[in-house]
């Protein structure tokens, strides 16, 4: 983990889409315009199969013990159920390594997909996270994006339920809501599918916690679903659901969207001196 324990700080970057994580290895993996994005092959079915064992009687277990999680708004997923039955598109800040984990839990038993960085399909934990849905997203390489959408959307036309870190990278322990990148809205406005907002935030370890979480507990807040405005052009449409989206996780996250970021400033991702 990239903590500097003398400064107590993560370093973030100046650009707020950008990674600080290193990433140590390389399979040399080539995500073009051929590669199985939505890899429906019963060998990789089978696979993840076993991994949603895993994750029930293992991963999930863990998962509530190591980030002290608390899952809030449980009852929006069940006022919406006849409304996300044919699948949706979550969203939500990105501040542990472990967040796609609680958002699995919290949406169980639907099965999720995410979109991932490239370099961590291709390094030491390709094969977790490319059998808990991960999704490559390719860059510099017109044909394989165009490849990868069109999957996605298919995917989800078929009842998919697809998570996008919308921030764009994970900065730990980050507290205000960074801008949102619009491509899990582009898959929205583009498949008519809901989006649901889901927003992290933290809470003070009290008492014993103190001697186990050094950065407080973390609570997973889930909102209301939010749907495109099929009434505007599509360009119109995805910016109007970028901004809905952000300021409904900063609510869930405890933040008046006018104190987290002013003004709204999206898809600009230079860092923001939110206080």
């Amino acid at each position: 983990m990239p903590y500097d324990p003398k400064t107590k700080c993560y370093p973030y970057t100046e650009i707020t889409d950008r990674h600080y994580l290193v990433v140590k290895k390389d399979d040399g993996t080539v995500f073009d315009k051929n590669y199985p994005y939505i890899d429906k092959s019963a060998g990789y079915r089978f696979k993840r199969f076993l991994m949603r064992c895993a994750l029930v009687t293992v991963a999930f277990p863990v998962t509530y013990l190591n980030l002290g999680l608390k899952v809030k708004g449980r009852k929006n997923l069940r006022e919406a159920k006849k409304l996300l039955k044919d699948g949706a598109v979550s969203v939500s800040n990105h501040i542990h390594m472990w967040d796609y984990l609680a958002v699995m839990l919290a949406l169980f038993p639907r099965k999720t997909s995410i979109l991932a960085w490239d370099k961590n399909m291709r390094g030491e934990n390709k094969t977790l996270i490319r059998l808990n849905g991960g999704i490559p997203v390719p860059v510099n390489d017109p044909r394989a994006t165009a490849a990868m959408s069109k999957a996605v959307l298919d995917y989800l036309k078929e009842g998919g339920w697809l998570h996008v870190a919308a921030e764009g990278s994970m900065w730990e322990y980050y507290m205000p809501v960074r801008p949102f990148k619009k491509g899990a809205f582009w898959f929205s406005v583009k498949s008519g599918k809901p989006v649901l907002p889901m927003g992290f935030s933290y809470r003070e370890a009290k008492g014993i916690q103190k001697l186990f979480y050094k950065h407080g507990l973390i609570t997973l807040n889930i909102g209301k679903p939010l749907f495109p405005d099929e009434s505007l052009p599509n360009k119109d449409a995805i910016r109007k659901l970028t901004v809905e989206a952000h300021e409904a996780v900063c609510r869930l996250c405890g933040i008046e969207p006018s104190e987290n970021i002013y003004p709204p400033v999206f898809e600009q991702n230079r860092r923001v001196d939110y206080y």
